[in-house]
């Protein structure tokens, strides 16, 4: 387990557990949270052990999004407003390359919704492969209240999972979804009640640690490359793609396990 202020990482096998810990401050993302997050993604991208990440808050609320506080402290060194937009530009930095590496991570990432996931929360939830919220989570933009647009990769994620009216309306209106809005919405794969979110997670993560972890990370570079290519670029990624995973020891694992009806045994490798 290695922890800091603003997160803890605890693995238990292939599983790789990262919470955000700043629960008193609503684990309201902040520099050194964005940091951590980042030196996170490169570690757990670079460990072949890893084959699933869970992402959860402590205490009642997942993440409130960026701390306003501290852009408020950062905006007293000199000129207020360029002081906090040297602030974020730093803040984002770090921020944005934790998530794209966590996108495009081979090992998925589950989301345990825990709480209200606002602002960057709401944005990292959305980059998240999966994602299984408690009954009582809240889910806003909350951006543009504060007079700010988006970050966390949101204006990208979002309205390729919800559309673009909606996200438009999100964004725009900072409408407050409930847990059952979100599952209608298409945000989230599942809701369960608060005392049976972390054991459903993990029953899930479990499942996905036990899977082929190369072919995992071959769909999610699929979708990700998806977004702008064309048909036929996109079948080519796919022959690529099949090629590949078929090349690996679980691919050979699970066409041998098919052809002799009987469980696979997955390695990740």
């Amino acid at each position: 387990m290695s922890s800091d202020s603003t997160i803890r990482l605890e693995r238990d096998g292939g599983i790789a557990k990262l919470t955000l810990t700043r629960p008193d401050a609503a684990n309201a993302l902040n520099m050194e949270m964005a940091q951590a997050l980042m030196r996170a993604a490169i570690e757990l991208d670079d460990d072949d052990r890893v084959r699933v990440v869970l992402l959860t808050g402590e205490g009642k609320m997942f993440c409130a999004g960026g701390d306003l506080g501290a852009m408020a402290e950062a905006s007293k060194s000199g000129d207020a407003g360029a002081a906090t937009s040297s602030y974020l530009k730093e803040l984002t930095t770090n921020l944005h390359a934790a998530i794209s590496r966590f996108a495009r991570m081979r090992a998925p990432i589950v989301a345990a919704v825990n709480g209200t996931a606002a602002g960057a929360g709401f944005s990292m939830m959305c980059a998240t492969d999966l994602a299984i919220a408690s009954e009582n989570a809240k889910f806003t933009m909350a951006y543009t209240g504060a007079g700010l647009s988006p970050d966390g990769s949101s204006s990208y994620f979002l309205p390729r999972i919800i559309g673009q009216r909606r996200t438009l309306e999100l964004m725009l209106t900072n409408r407050v979804l409930n847990s059952a809005e979100a599952l209608d919405w298409g945000l989230l794969n599942q809701v369960v009640p608060a005392d049976e979110l972390m054991a459903t997670a993990e029953d899930l993560a479990a499942h996905l640690a036990a899977g082929p972890t190369q072919a995992y990370g071959i769909v999610k570079r699929l979708l990700v490359n998806s977004t702008y290519d064309s048909l036929e670029s996109q079948m080519e990624h796919e022959a690529r793609g099949i090629a590949a995973s078929s090349r690996t020891e679980d691919g050979q694992e699970g066409i041998s396990a098919f052809l002799a009806k009987r469980r696979p045994a997955f390695t990740g490798n």
